[in-house]
């Protein structure tokens, strides 16, 4: 499936204009692990983009939000790597993450929250003015970002970096598409 396709069957599917830009975060810091890791940039951008395509068929359902999410995309004839990391990205259903793709999208789909909340609290709201530390420091407050799951983001050594890393990729891949979450 290309980009395009991909991102108009998510807004298909998609409405709140949030989960959108979330998808669009966890894209990019996807694309910006597999860049990293020298691995396949478009497919895990795919995961990255897509990883919460059922959320409006689940949002009521935990138990379901993932699942239906695969079931989409094996409809949708998505390559079956994309479909098993979206598919295990939700800890409710205990699906082994096996592959760095399935590991990268486990822990960056809270770090994409948990960088969105550091941008909002500042006075400007901007990504710009965000910085690895403060991410860092941000992450330590358990009051803070509440959603953002710590032990998930923190899963991130099972990649092989550290958390001042990934925190930094993170940040430097959705600083790139800045306007796009309009921050």
């Amino acid at each position: 499936m290309e980009r395009e396709q991909a991102l108009e069957e998510l807004k298909g599917r998609v409405k709140n204009e949030n989960l959108i830009k979330h998808s669009l975060a966890v894209e990019a810091i996807m694309k910006e692990l597999a860049f990293y890791f020298k691995d396949d940039i478009d497919k895990w951008g795919l995961a990255g983009l897509l990883h919460d395509i059922d959320y409006d068929k689940t949002a009521d359902d935990p138990s379901k939000h993932s699942l239906v999410g695969a079931d989409i995309l094996e409809s949708l004839d998505v390559e079956s790597s994309i479909v098993y990391a979206v598919r295990a990205h939700n800890d409710y259903h205990g699906i082994e993450r096996k592959r760095k793709i399935d590991k990268a999208l486990y822990c960056s789909d809270p770090m994409a929250g948990l960088i969105t909340a550091c941008a909002l609290i500042l006075p400007s709201k901007k990504l710009e003015d965000v910085t690895v530390e403060f991410v860092i420091k941000r992450f330590d407050e358990k009051g803070f970002a509440k959603g953002a799951n710590r032990e998930q983001i923190k899963s991130c050594e099972q990649l092989g970096i550290s958390l001042e890393k990934f925190a930094e990729l993170a940040l430097k891949a959705m600083k790139e598409i800045s306007d796009d979450l309009g921050l």
